[in-house]
């Protein structure tokens, strides 16, 4: 079983000579051994806001929160066909709704979604259940309003990375909490992290560290500080790695990941037990390519197509009617 089709198959050649470059491109900022992990955490994202690129179309607002007003980076088209929760990036531990500006107004823009992503609180100075905390209430927040806000009751919901973890954790509470995981239509999830016990990749099996961007090192300083003082065992609950969930009632979602990334296995596990469960599932995986493959040109325009081909069929309740 081939898990890319004959098109990336071809280009190869192309997606390792642009691998390299993103990789080369990317941020790597210098934190010197010992440094205390608020300050590590500061550098970081210092670098991180540095090539943040910002849309000005976007308009923050601020709901209720668990520890006071929450804000949310809002893309509002003219007539909104569905409405989205979007959860950024940055392993818990830096990010903002900004990094993903540019995605967001385009999906915003090619379908008629609007777009919400929250500015959830990050580690190590607010560690789980912080972050998720944040993330249900928005996802709330977006059950119980949309249709007053946007005039639709066709919600998305997903995120890059930690994002695309969070993303997970916020639908089974949804279902477990509030049986409200099935008014959502269709997740988006792209290089999650699924199992903080570790894949086989995670921990670096199969995996060079001079192809991806992320490394061994800051992942383990990431999820450390997420998820506190816990032995493996403990990091297998679902509310933090859902990979070990009951997965029924989940919406259809697609999955994205490279073969170079220390995350591959999270998802392609991910997937499958997803799918397992009964839920509609997409899969993508990019040979050679690594964590944040989205910002490789070649994947870009082979993944962004099919990902609003299947948000749009989400949207779609014929569509989505007709495909399930």
């Amino acid at each position: 079983m081939r898990l890319w089709d004959d098109e990336l198959e071809a280009a190869r050649d192309t997606l390792a000579a642009e691998s390299k470059e993103f990789i080369a491109a990317f941020p790597d900022p210098v934190v010197a051994e010992g440094t205390p992990p608020l300050e590590r955490a500061r550098i970081l994202r210092e670098a991180e806001a540095a090539w943040v690129l910002r849309s000005d179309k976007a308009v923050d607002r601020t709901i209720a929160g668990p520890a006071g007003p929450l804000r949310l980076r809002e893309f509002r088209p003219q007539r909104a066909e569905g409405a989205m929760l979007h959860i950024h990036g940055g392993g818990w531990t830096t990010g903002t709704p900004e990094m993903t500006d540019l995605l967001n107004e385009a999906l915003c823009d090619q379908l008629n979604v609007a777009i919400v992503s929250v500015d959830y609180r990050l580690s190590p100075e607010h560690p789980y259940p912080a972050g998720p905390d944040d993330c249900e209430a928005a996802a709330l927040w977006l059950v119980e309003h949309a249709e007053d806000e946007y005039g639709t009751d066709r919600l998305l919901i997903g995120g890059e990375s930690a994002g695309a973890h969070l993303s997970a954790v916020t639908l089974l509470r949804l279902r477990d909490r509030h049986q409200a995981a099935s008014r959502f239509v269709g997740a988006n999830m792209v290089f999650g992290a699924y199992d903080l016990s570790g894949t086989p990749s995670a921990m670096g099996v199969g995996i060079d560290p001079e192809q991806d961007i992320l490394q061994l090192d800051f992942m383990s300083f990431a999820m450390d500080h997420f998820v506190g003082d816990m032995t493996t065992d403990e990091r297998r609950q679902p509310d933090f790695s859902p990979m070990y969930a009951d997965l029924h009632g989940m919406p259809p979602a697609l999955f994205m990941v490279g073969t170079a990334d220390h995350l591959l296995d999270d998802t392609l596990f991910f997937s499958a037990r997803w799918a397992a469960a009964g839920n509609e599932t997409e899969l993508l995986v990019y040979p050679g390519v690594p964590h944040g493959g989205i910002g490789v040109p070649t994947v870009l325009n082979h993944w962004w197509p099919r990902l609003v081909a299947f948000l749009g069929a989400r949207l779609d309740p014929a569509g989505a009617q007709s495909s399930s």
